[in-house]
């Protein structure tokens, strides 16, 4: 029996290839950072392309369409926070785990502000052309929470309680993002524990 090996790419292929992921990772940025400041629809993919600095065929030639950039940058960063909450909640149970939770979603909402704006705006919106794909891993990430939860609280239904604690670390994040900045990281992260603290 002959097994066919797959063939290795080569420099330049492989070179070629990192360009379009980088131009790709370019073009989502810019997006997550224009429709972060003045929405979907007021952001053109004439913008989108003058802020990643590429032209506005390479837009659609990586994406096919404004909302496909969209889609992809949501899907992309709620890949992100599936992984911090995943690395957070290692080795974690119960209480333990939610704490590292919220630690976790706030740290994200830091490092990642105009994506955490997005997200706060769409993930719980309706009838959009990629709620599918927001909808799915939104509910992977509150999972996280709940899989905590369920832990703490065996015999309680806790689907409700998950989406609750997901949204008050959100909006705390965002609270401290826009409005009270001067805040530390362990106060935002305190205020929300304080809130599970029954737990």
């Amino acid at each position: 029996m002959t097994t066919q090996s797959t063939p290795v790419p080569s420099r330049r292929e492989q070179a070629g290839a990192a360009r379009r992921a980088g131009t790709r990772q370019q073009i989502m940025d810019a997006a997550v950072r224009l429709i972060a400041d003045q929405g979907f629809t007021a952001t053109s993919v004439e913008d989108i392309a003058a802020a990643a600095g590429v032209a506005k065929g390479s837009v659609y030639y990586n994406f096919g369409s404004k909302s496909d950039v969209f889609e992809a940058a949501l899907a992309s960063g709620l890949e992100r926070l599936t992984r911090s909450l995943r690395d957070a909640r290692t080795g974690l149970a119960g209480k333990a785990a939610l704490d590292a939770l919220v630690g976790s979603v706030l740290q994200q909402v830091a490092a990642h502000p105009d994506f955490a704006k997005l997200l706060a705006a769409e993930v719980f919106r309706v009838g959009r052309e990629w709620q599918e794909t927001v909808g799915h891993i939104r509910a992977q990430v509150i999972e996280f929470y709940a899989q905590a939860l369920r832990e703490a609280l065996p015999d309680r239904d806790v689907s409700l309680l998950a989406a609750a604690a997901f949204g008050a670390t959100l909006v705390a994040g965002l609270e401290w993002l826009v409005f009270q900045p001067g805040r530390s990281f362990e106060e935002v992260r305190a205020a929300v524990l304080e809130l599970t603290a029954g737990i």
